[in-house]
């Protein structure tokens, strides 16, 4: 069962927007056996819309497509697809009183162009969307399900999540897609291929790997697919127990959905452990990353986000003369700061970063691309000095994802 996405607008073409909605709907579509075959994204303008329909509609059995379904006039998706199933527009009164009824609610006015979001395509089966004003529409034509939903996340969330999954699984007899990510670090892609060549050779043919390098680790995604649930992850965890035993030296662990930020979460829950952090160059976005996960609260307690010399010295108490002597950029100074969040927050772990992320140095002698990640934990705290070369972006995103797999690594050892 194939699947295609296609998003509508031009704010997404000229990047004014991205374009988080199709990564999401292609991972619930996943999660109940539907592969995505493509992701489009196109203008606001009839002909290509048309020409995107067909060509999907040759592809794959279900096309979602999303945005331009707002009361304003650039917004054409429901009066192309109306012509692309040569239908028309008729005014559904049940949508129109939803509409009414929303903004009632809220004190907004209702005119003229709320009332002709009612107007959808007489084939349509109408997706009611109890997060905001344009119903989602539901097709079956040739074989082909087509489903249009709005592009404000939320709204296409509720809609996916609650009418559109539902309807497919009850369409169509779905397979199972199961994934398992095994976390390698200190090998090239290259080079780890070579070690596992004949692994991969020999994989069952239901089963699939990909290789996913990053920021100097790479990832191992075992993909199974099939009818029988159970054959798949027997299959899988007998792939996965060979790897430890070719590979033991370069596993770091088993991700869940190829997320770093989730793992770590769950080993804190499991092990009933608490984690701070304090940051210097990342500005929070250890912080960011790491509550990003939902249930987070349960292990994670704070952050200090400590840019400047005196942030340094007025929220996590680190004295002007070690700041001076080791510079702001030490491993000295990066100790300092995991031992006093740990100690502000009463945590079991505690991350602290401390780097130039460049361009400039800003008035210490440390080189670009220079950063110190601290953990403490209730044995003491180790210190990591890395070079992450250039530019500013690439820097941060390493630091922090370095620093949740120096946590990792922490929390496994001391399993």
């Amino acid at each position: 069962m194939k699947a295609e996405i296609i998003t509508i607008g031009d704010e997404i073409l000229i990047g004014q927007i991205v374009d988080t909605n199709s990564q999401w709907i292609g991972t619930e579509l996943n999660k109940i056996g539907v592969s995505v075959y493509q992701i489009s994204s196109i203008q606001d303008d009839k002909q290509h819309i048309l020409n995107a329909l067909q060509e999907a509609q040759e592809r794959v059995d279900i096309v979602i497509i999303t945005g331009g379904l707002g009361p304003t006039k650039d917004d054409i998706t429901k009066h192309t697809i109306a012509a692309y199933f040569n239908d028309t527009l008729e005014l559904n009164e049940d949508v129109v009183h939803h509409i009414k009824t929303l903004f009632a609610k809220y004190n907004i006015p209702f005119g003229e162009l709320n009332r002709l979001q009612g107007m959808l395509p007489t084939k349509a089966t109408v997706l009611n969307n109890n997060y905001g004003t344009a119903p989602g529409m539901w097709f079956f034509e040739n074989n082909t399900v087509f489903v249009s939903l709005p592009g404000v996340p939320n709204e296409m969330k509720g809609l996916m999540q609650f009418e559109v999954l539902p309807r497919i699984q009850k369409q169509f007899k779905l397979p199972y897609i199961l994934h398992k990510t095994i976390m390698t670090y200190g090998l090239g892609e290259s080079a780890l291929a070579e070690r596992i060549e004949d692994f991969e050779d020999n994989l069952p043919n239901f089963i699939k790997l990909a290789y996913l390098p990053n920021y100097g680790k790479v990832r191992l995604r075992l993909s199974a697919k099939g009818d029988n649930k159970q054959i798949l992850e027997k299959a899988l965890k007998e792939q996965i127990e060979k790897l430890y035993k070719i590979i033991p030296d370069i596993i770091t662990g088993v991700d869940i959905d190829g997320n770093i930020e989730k793992t770590v979460g769950e080993l804190l829950k499991e092990h009933h452990k608490t984690i701070c952090t304090a940051e210097s160059l990342t500005g929070g976005k250890i912080a960011s990353t790491i509550v990003s996960v939902p249930g987070s609260s349960s292990y994670y307690k704070g952050s200090f986000v400590t840019y400047t010399k005196e942030s340094k010295m007025n929220m996590l108490g680190l004295s002007s003369d070690l700041i001076d002597q080791h510079s702001v950029v030490s491993e000295a100074v990066a100790r300092e700061m995991a031992l006093s969040a740990k100690l502000k927050l009463n945590t079991d772990y505690a991350i602290a970063v401390t780097g130039n992320a460049g361009p400039t140095t800003d008035n210490n002698d440390k080189e670009v691309g220079l950063v110190y990640i601290a953990l403490a934990s209730n044995k003491g705290v180790e210190v990591s000095e890395f070079n992450f070369g250039k530019p500013r972006g690439r820097v941060i995103d390493k630091t922090v994802n370095k620093a949740l797999e120096l946590l990792q690594k922490e929390i496994l050892k001391n399993k």
